[in-house]
């Protein structure tokens, strides 16, 4: 099934392609997520909107990237969550609780949806998070989960 994409979806590719998949996945997945939409004739005049409005918020170039990554990397970000006694988190701290965080301790606004975790955040302690700022280059970010 061809599909156009409006987000970014790892190992498949940028908002505004226009990708072949297989037709369960979008079916079942990107379509009901908001990820991607049916291609069609007349959706092909959204791409370019939609390329549009990915350049305005993509860091562009590899510079730009490595400053964004300076500054990321000299924040420190401390999230204060709930936790019970042992120290075990109500939940967990999601991406979007990264980004929050990161912008509140004066750090650059960044997309929740750049942010990887290796493994969910489940407990109190230092945590080492990358951010994906452009295809080649990441920055990582020291977090400090602490009780609230």
């Amino acid at each position: 099934m061809k599909i156009i994409l409006t987000h970014e979806v790892s190992g498949l590719g940028a908002a505004g392609d226009v990708v072949d998949v297989k037709d369960g996945y979008a079916r079942n997945y990107l379509v009901p997520r908001g990820f991607a939409i049916r291609w069609t004739k007349g959706g092909e005049k959204d791409v370019a909107q939609i390329r549009r409005a990915r350049k305005i918020h993509e860091i562009a170039t590899i510079e730009q990237a490595n400053e964004v990554k300076a500054q990321l990397e000299g924040v420190k970000v401390r999230l204060a969550t709930r936790a019970g006694d042992a120290g075990r988190l109500f939940g967990s701290v999601t991406p979007a609780d990264i980004a929050t965080a990161i912008e509140a301790s004066g750090g650059p606004k960044v997309d929740k949806r750049r942010v990887e975790l290796g493994s969910p955040i489940k407990t109190l302690g230092s945590y080492q998070v990358s951010v994906r700022l452009h295809a080649e280059v990441a920055a990582n970010v020291g977090i400090e989960v602490v009780a609230a």
